[in-house]
């Protein structure tokens, strides 16, 4: 009998051994106990679409979110992206951050739900800023486009061009962002630039005093979402540029406003959130099963019916095949841009907006 103790005691621990991998959430395998940090924005990391990856890959998951995209910037730069792996960054902000060498390509081959995504959205190198040396370093997300917002009971037709903010109709009932970057691309639309983020030096003049005439346009600026809403509902606005497109009009329309929207002729400005993964990640495999995650029904429906934002694998309720976006890409030169405006808002003329 005592020759069978150490049978029976391998036997035993074989069998709790079983009982540890039965009880192991499926799917667990290598990702068991690991933790996934996450840099977001509100709305793309709710807590019960966490808990479900969560339950799937037997991981944690930590969430951090941030409110701009400076703050994003200030959270990674430098040795301060070792406490990230996983972050949701728009594609005019990427390319600082694969400059700066804060980012790995991703390996798309390890998200096989890319392949339910819209054809726009597949054809990566059609997207500027997303490969590099035939790298992929971002996976599309969410996106909207920044439309032109209409009051039904004033403007009974949708406007065509995003020249109907300057409509002299309109004097005093235009909402517009308060923001220099939009702001001087939408200048170069009405200019006809193709690449209205390159203003060409002997283009600033005219950029200027186009927004100079937009700002007689104005009934206010707003900054936030919900801002804009409380001036729309104050009453008199007949026209809107719309920064968060269709997240404002899910708003607008909640709150009780006759609204419709349109796609300007020269084409959206649209700005594309895109998951990255940092330099310093933990655990790649685990990064990309986020992202891969993110991109099946359950998630990509929730920021439809939640943020009343657009994901990458269904079809937009705002948008027509016959509409173009032009996604955000760096401007020029974002100080200069910011600084003019800022002159402009003030009630500057040209010649003192200009001045050095």
């Amino acid at each position: 009998m005592t020759n069978m103790a150490p049978l029976v005691s391998r036997f035993l621990r074989l069998v709790r051994g079983l009982v540890i991998v039965l009880i192991l959430p499926a799917g667990a395998g290598a990702l068991a106990q690991d933790t996934l940090r996450v840099l977001t924005w509100p709305g793309y990391a709710d807590p019960d679409l966490v808990k479900l990856f969560e339950q799937r890959t037997g991981s944690k998951v930590e969430v951090t979110f941030i409110d701009s995209d400076e703050v994003m910037w200030q959270k990674l730069k430098q040795n301060k992206a070792e406490d990230f792996d996983v972050f949701a960054v728009n594609t005019a902000e990427l390319q600082r951050y694969i400059q700066a060498g804060l980012v790995v390509p991703v390996n798309t081959g390890a998200i096989p739900n890319i392949a339910k995504q819209l054809p726009r959205f597949k054809d990566l190198k059609a997207i500027p800023g997303l490969v590099h040396d035939n790298k992929v370093f971002a996976i599309p997300y969410t996106y909207a486009e920044m439309g032109l917002i209409y009051d039904r009971k004033q403007i009974k037709e949708p406007p065509t061009s995003i020249r109907a903010l300057w409509d002299p109709r309109y004097r005093g009932r235009v909402l517009l962002y308060n923001g220099g970057s939009h702001n001087f691309s939408l200048a170069a639309q009405v200019l006809g630039d193709a690449t209205p983020f390159r203003i060409d030096n002997k283009e600033w003049p005219a950029a200027v005093e186009q927004l100079i005439n937009l700002r007689r346009n104005a009934q206010g600026f707003y900054n936030q979402p919900e801002e804009s809403v409380e001036m729309f509902k104050a009453g008199g606005t007949a026209l809107m540029f719309a920064n968060y497109g269709s997240q404002q009009v899910q708003l607008l329309k909640a709150a009780g406003l006759e609204v419709g929207y349109a796609m300007p002729k020269e084409g959206a400005l649209a700005w594309l959130d895109c998951w990255a993964i940092t330099r310093s990640n933990r655990n790649a495999k685990l990064a990309h099963a986020w992202i891969d995650y993110l991109l099946e029904p359950q998630p990509s429906n929730a920021l439809v019916t939640r943020q009343g934002l657009a994901n990458t694998t269904s079809e937009s309720q705002t948008l027509r095949h016959q509409d173009r976006l032009q996604w955000l890409e760096p401007v020029e030169d974002v100080d200069r841009r910011s600084i003019l405006w800022e002159r402009i808002l003030s009630g500057d003329r040209a010649k003192r907006v200009l001045a050095p």
